[in-house]
């Protein structure tokens, strides 16, 4: 069984001490390959370091909407030096975040905007980030989602940690994003997720992580890690009542379509 985590922070401090260990233990889950989301142009440069060094890794180049306080043009040009390099599959994470107070929402829109016609340039996928923003994100990528290159139909992105309403999963799908599925669906008090998780079309799911937050049961409360992907595969699959080894066939089909991966190894 293979399983593909695609969004994970391993760059961050948390696995400084043990980040080798952290990919070996993925492989030996079945989780072969990982993708690290950038949130700003030195974390992106890390990722990319990353996945030049190990071959299970792949990265993604932008500014998270928290970071985006002092985001200008000038951004523009060093995001898309780092999106061109090998390895690199997405722009991301960009979006918008509404829970934290650290940019104002027009500086965060700006950002989007910028980030979203770099990636239709560049014809590749974006990574949106999500947070109480719902109605204003998805007025954005509608509209950018109408007039994007042939390359990106039926692959414009993913809203990873999906945690909005089914009605957002409709939009979203319409649109032609996949949904990102990371812990909290394991989580007790998750109905609303996981009905979301009912709905969505197999061939529109991902798994990812998130890590290292957000770690699904049972080992909540810990730092997350690829190796606990199968844990919220093994709870997809049972919400709508296929085998784990189906959901993981499809989603790991998922984000090699996604994200043009080449074969694991």
């Amino acid at each position: 069984m293979e399983l593909i985590d695609t969004h994970c922070h391993l760059n961050f401090a948390s696995y400084d001490d043990d980040r080798e260990a952290v990919i070996e233990r993925a492989q030996a889950a079945g989780v072969t390959r990982i993708s690290i989301p950038a949130t700003d142009l030195t974390t992106g440069q890390e990722a990319i370091d990353l996945a030049q060094r190990y071959p299970a890794v792949f990265a993604s180049a932008g500014v998270h909407p928290n970071s985006t306080a002092d985001f200008s043009d000038s951004h523009l040009p060093r995001i898309e030096a780092q999106a061109r390099l090998p390895r690199v599959v997405a722009v991301g994470e960009i979006g918008l975040d509404y829970y934290w107070d650290k940019s104002p929402k027009d500086a965060q829109q700006r950002a989007f905007e910028a980030q979203l016609e770099l990636a239709a340039r560049l014809e590749m996928p974006v990574i949106i980030h999500n947070r109480e923003a719902s109605e204003d994100v998805m007025t954005t990528l509608e509209l950018w989602a109408t007039d994007l290159p042939p390359s990106l139909n039926g692959r414009a992105g993913v809203l990873h940690s999906f945690s909005a309403s089914p009605a957002i999963a409709e939009r979203a799908l319409a649109a032609g994003f996949y949904i990102g599925f990371t812990g909290p669906v394991t989580f007790k008090n998750a109905d609303e997720l996981r009905s979301v998780a009912a709905m969505v079309p197999l061939e529109r799911m991902l798994v990812e992580t998130d890590g290292p937050f957000l770690t699904p049961a049972p080992h909540r409360g810990q730092r997350n890690e690829p190796a606990y992907v199968p844990f919220i595969a093994e709870r997809l699959a049972a919400v709508r009542s296929i085998s784990v080894e189906e959901l993981a066939r499809a989603t790991t089909e998922n984000a090699v379509r996604l994200f043009r991966l080449p074969p694991a190894g």
